[in-house]
């Protein structure tokens, strides 16, 4: 059982998903980042010094904090928006890397080019005197 779990444990894609997951939990720390200190400062700008987190409303004595909701709703849009364009990014670089790959033709050895040629004439050969 332990040589089985070795085997599964060095395999390739348990250590691809580790590698995701601390990626992608840095890569949530940034985007965070970027909407509490970045965006949302100047989102309140533009409500004239407004901050989501602090619109409330009293209900029975209880304060409803719906700003919190609000700002969670808009934290995601823009998490979700920067993951589309981190992916977006990847897919174009992958598919410029793949398109360098296509464009390579594989180089024909010289003797395998001569071969070819004369199968060729073989051909043509063959075909003319089934038409004769």
């Amino acid at each position: 059982m332990w040589e089985e779990f070795k085997k599964f444990a060095i395999k390739g894609n348990v250590l691809d998903l580790a590698v995701a997951v601390v990626i992608g939990t840095a890569f949530g720390k940034i985007v965070s980042s970027l909407v509490e200190n970045i965006i949302m400062p100047l989102v309140g700008v533009l409500l004239g010094g407004r901050s989501f987190e602090k619109l409330s409303i009293p209900i029975a004595g209880v304060d409803v904090k719906y700003g919190i909701f609000i700002q969670s709703i808009v934290d995601f849009f823009i998490i979700a928006f920067s993951i589309f364009i981190f992916v977006k990014l990847l897919n174009s670089l992958k598919r410029k890397k793949e398109e360098e790959v296509i464009e390579k033709e594989p180089e024909v050895a010289p003797e395998i080019e001569l071969l070819a040629e004369i199968r060729d004439l073989l051909r043509e050969q063959k075909q003319e005197k089934a038409e004769n």
